[in-house]
């Protein structure tokens, strides 16, 4: 047969993921601050991209919160030089290089300060504009534990070697105090001994506050008791059996530190008085507040307002008047060929912004729609919902609702949710009625133990009975998951714990 070549024409279809729709994928799953970094990001490689100037209420509200726009260039040549310091750098040597034209910089006389420096012997970074003391300028900086306990290994270690051992183990310190890493490790990176690590080590764990640099539980409640001159062998038996305590196994603890149930009493009161995370005590990095992105609050009528967070959402626009100019002085088809590139890319960022924000808001009223009873009567009330049903009530596919609902809030009438937090499995009804939330379920849980007594503790046998009777069909494993979950003690547990605080509460 041979072979030939020639045309036909088909028509078929296909699913082409192009660049910028697999971006504009990409952006639903950002939370607001992964998506205000790739905003900035954009903004600085697209120059036709530039910020929405701010209303004239937005601008209002950050004068009342006060904050005050900083000037333009021009300005800081025009101010005196008293207030050079307060420019940024390029600025500051401009100013004093005028100053210096102007015959200003030299001997001060008599009268007159001298440069940079204004009167009360204050710099101008402590002062603002208006003559004001600038009380931020006096704040001091957080004091780390890492500073803390640098401060003490300059003074209690004078050999370089052995303070280079003590600055690397400081480093390996986390923020509860404990070391982390392997002293065997350790002595192999500094090329040193175990010996000489373990050394410096104990001369760190002498260190303020007590309890610092420990390896574990164990040695952490073991310096702090060694501090207090309470380290006897009754206390170091609990100490090293701290496992039996938690369990509440009071028995056991007594026949193996060879004391009495008072004598007990009063060494686990002692245990309870330490502090089993001595670093909190410092600075350590800044937790970041949870910015919800939708708000929902109730509205005169019995229903619900969903609206997006404006705040966390980025303004930005083409400036059409900048690309205008810019191609009149086009000059090759390499220029132009970029600027109808970043043409291109800056008004697909704005629709694909604007699309996200709308896709959202879409997510979120139909969560509130579906979850209606979770809204007025709390989370008894919280029904059971997947990613399709909310998918096919918005006319959206399933991966679309999940990269929605990743890393979004809504802040609600009772407290800021994650928006996958209203997205739980279906528990069966034992009158094949309507199914019961996850959520719910595990409410109602805590509800029965927080109300059990002393006398009467619920088993998970028992739980899984009155769930039932209140028409719940639940396993015992189930109930069991649960309760461990919500980091609930098993009944033994709990039954010791009650009789321990109960003797307590009589001893006296």
């Amino acid at each position: 047969m041979a072979l030939s070549q020639k045309l036909e024409i088909r028509q078929s279809q296909a699913l082409v993921m192009t660049p910028q729709l697999m971006q504009a994928i990409k952006l639903l799953q950002l939370s607001n601050l992964d998506l205000a970094a790739y905003v900035d990001n954009e903004l600085e490689r697209n120059p036709l991209l530039e910020r929405t100037a701010e209303t004239e209420a937005e601008s209002e509200r950050r004068a009342s919160d006060g904050a005050t726009p900083e000037p333009p260039a021009e300005e800081w040549a025009e101010r005196p030089v008293d207030a050079v310091d307060n420019a940024p750098e390029v600025h500051r040597e401009a100013a004093e290089q005028a100053a210096e034209d102007d015959g200003a910089v030299g001997e001060p006389s008599p009268n007159e300060a001298p440069l940079g420096y204004s009167e009360w012997g204050t710099t101008p970074a402590t002062r603002r504009d208006d003559g004001d003391f600038n009380l931020e300028a006096f704040a001091s900086a957080e004091r780390t534990l890492s500073d803390h306990l640098g401060e003490q290994l300059a003074l209690a270690i004078t050999d370089p070697a052995r303070r280079m051992i003590g600055q690397y183990l400081i480093d390996l310190v986390d923020e509860a105090g404990y070391l982390g890493g392997d002293l065997a490790t350790v002595a192999e990176k500094l090329g040193t001994s175990v010996a000489d690590v373990e050394g410096v080590l104990a001369v760190l764990q002498t260190f303020d506050p007590a309890g610092i640099c420990a390896r574990n539980l164990t040695e952490c409640l073991a310096l702090q008791l060694k501090e207090r001159d309470r380290f006897d062998p009754a206390m170091q038996a609990l100490v090293a059996h701290i496992d039996l305590l938690a369990k509440r196994e009071l028995g056991a603890l007594k026949k193996i530190c060879g004391v009495n149930e008072e004598d007990l009493a009063d060494m686990i009161a002692e245990i309870r008085q330490l502090n089993p995370k001595p670093g909190l005590a410092f600075g350590s990095t800044m937790v970041q507040p949870i910015v919800p992105d939708v708000f929902v609050r109730p509205s005169p009528d019995g229903s619900f307002i969903v609206e997006l967070n404006s705040d966390t959402l980025p303004k930005v626009l083409v400036n059409q008047v900048y690309y205008t100019q810019v191609t009149k002085s086009v000059k090759n088809d390499k220029e132009k060929s970029y600027l109808a590139d970043c043409l291109q890319t800056a008004t697909w960022l704005i629709r694909a912004l604007d699309q996200r924000a709308k896709t959202i808001l879409k997510v979120s009223e139909e969560i509130v729609r579906q979850q209606d009873g979770f809204f007025v009567h709390g989370v008894q009330h919280l029904r059971p919902l997947n990613l399709k049903t909310v998918a096919d009530a918005i006319g959206m596919h399933e991966s679309t609702v999940s990269r929605v609902t990743a890393n979004k809030y809504m802040a609600t009438n009772r407290g800021i949710f994650e928006l996958k937090y209203f997205f739980t499995s279906a528990i069966a009804s034992t009158s094949g009625g309507d199914a019961h939330s996850a959520e719910a379920v595990r409410h109602r849980i805590k509800q029965l133990i927080d109300a059990e007594s002393g006398e009467d503790v619920l088993s998970d046998d028992t739980i899984v009975e009155k769930l039932r009777t209140a028409g719940i069909d639940i396993a015992r494993r189930t109930v069991a998951k649960y309760r461990e979950a919500m980091r609930i003690p098993s009944s033994v547990q709990r039954r010791r714990e009650k009789q321990l605080a109960n003797e307590g509460a009589v001893s006296p």
